[in-house]
């Protein structure tokens, strides 16, 4: 792999990754664009490299909430940090579940399915638009409000239905404070991501030559530093409600992409 296309790949991942227009479905369309060859099968531990990249950028910009978190599980008593992490461990269980017993299903919706992705980008336009309509609660996300985002998160593994996108729409058209769904979107994301890498890393799938260290650096690097200015972004854009026009961007990508796997 070329260093210039890990770069371009990171900084895909670390802006898509948190930016509602799903980092699946634009890594398919940036591989697609550079080439299959580009991205070859043994990379999975590039894919690996870079969701540790944007799930580290995650605890950097919520450390005090990690740090609070865990001091708050450290009292061993049943309080407000105990509680959120029960509530990101319910929120978990679908996509865990799917992931674990459906692996080799889903790798079907990833290869080079390019009409799938665009119609998937257009749903998330839809989520995205319902979410900028509704109104602004300060309401906190509750047990039951959790497993449904849990829900949600797992039908955002299909490449094109943009994670955030579908966990924040969702949490907000149930009624949670904007802000706080944004929050608890992004932080229960970190346990999967770093459950998947140590599976990955653990399953003895991947193949790593030191030729690659110089591209799977520079891939990180860039997939951090993306990861840390688009964690931070969009957390002031929910609020701001301003996904309406991630809504139109991932409508206008939608398109373009079922023409492209039709005429292109």
């Amino acid at each position: 792999m070329e260093v210039i296309d890990a770069i371009i790949l990171g900084i895909i991942q670390g802006l898509t990754e948190f930016l509602p227009v799903s980092s699946s479905g634009h890594l398919e369309l940036g591989k697609a664009i550079l080439g299959d060859n580009s991205i070859p099968e043994e990379s999975l531990l590039f894919t690996v490299v870079l969701h540790f990249a944007t799930a580290l950028s995650t605890l950097v910009v919520f450390r005090k909430d990690v740090f609070d978190i865990i001091k708050g599980l450290f009292q061993f008593k049943w309080n407000e940090e105990t509680e959120f992490s029960l509530k990101i461990i319910i929120s978990m269980i679908p996509a865990a579940l799917v992931g674990f017993f459906l692996e080799d299903f889903m790798e079907v919706f990833f290869d080079g399915a390019i009409v799938i992705v665009g119609i998937m980008l257009i749903v998330t336009a839809f989520l995205l638009y319902l979410a900028d309509m509704a109104k602004t609660t300060e309401k906190g996300v509750t047990f039951k409000g959790a497993f449904i985002i849990g829900l949600a998160q797992m039908v955002a593994m299909l490449p094109g239905i943009s994670r955030s996108g579908a966990t924040i729409s969702t949490a907000v058209l149930l009624g949670v404070d904007k802000s706080k769904s944004a929050r608890f979107s992004f932080l229960m994301v970190v346990p999967l991501i770093i459950g998947k890498v140590a599976k990955d890393l653990l399953g003895g799938e991947i193949s790593f030559e030191s030729s690659q260290m110089t591209a799977m650096g520079a891939g990180f690097a860039a997939a951090f530093i993306a990861g840390l200015a688009a964690c931070t972004w969009m957390i002031k854009i929910v609020r701001q409600s301003k996904l309406s026009y991630f809504a139109l961007y991932c409508l206008i990508v939608g398109l373009i992409a079922i023409a492209w796997s039709i005429w292109g």
